[in-house]
Formats: C-alpha cells, structure tokens, sequence
C-alpha cells in the first residue's frame, strides 16, 4: 500500500515554509504541473557546489530522492546542465533551488 500522495504545489508551499522559519533561502525557479509534477531540488552548498536530488518513490511507495549527479556537489553549469535534460525530457518538472550553504536542509523521505 502506498501513502497519499500530497499535491506538488501544496508540497512545494510546505517546503518554502519550513525553509522560511529556518532562515533558509529558496527560489522557485520552474513551475510544473501544480498537482503532479516531478520535482528537482538543487540545494546550492556554496563554494563546495550544488546538490541535485530528484523526486521518487521507494518500494513501499513513499516519498524518497535520487542522486542524478552523485552524492557529492557538483559545479553549479554541470547542475544545469541536468536540469535543462530534464526540463526537455519532462516539462512538468519543477525546480527548487535553495541555498544552504551551512547543510542545514534536510529533504522530506530517504535518500537512496
């Protein structure tokens, strides 16, 4: 059994709202399909580089994320180029970019 899935743009308000109270900025930088839009985080770590991770499901149906681009940052020209393949392949997919360059964000659900 799989758990409700949450509308992306709900999902999106929730994740401004908790980066908003700690202090963390973050920047909308594609709208996709508001209800069920893929979702890509590019979590800007500073000069260390940017971190990609994108939306997925685990075997049990819940919330997870995938490294596209490793686990480690990488040059923020190689995080775009990520992004414009997959803006071509998807055009419903969302971009979220937040800076933390003290690593305090953690995204909702594993990441695998």
């Amino acid at each position: 059994m799989t758990e409700p899935r949450l509308r992306t743009a709900l999902w999106v308000q929730a994740q401004l709202r908790v980066c908003d109270i700690a202090s963390i900025p973050f920047v909308v930088r594609r709208r996709g399909d508001p209800d069920a839009g893929a979702l890509v985080l590019l979590i800007n770590r500073g000069p260390a580089g940017t971190v990609a991770l994108s939306q997925t499901r685990d075997e049990q149906g819940r919330l997870a994320w995938l490294q596209p681009l490793g686990g480690e940052p990488v040059a923020a020209a190689k995080a775009e180029e990520f992004i414009v393949r997959t803006i071509k392949r998807d055009p419903d997919v969302w971009v979220i970019e937040i800076e933390d360059y003290r690593g305090e964000y953690v995204p909702d659900g594993a990441i695998l």
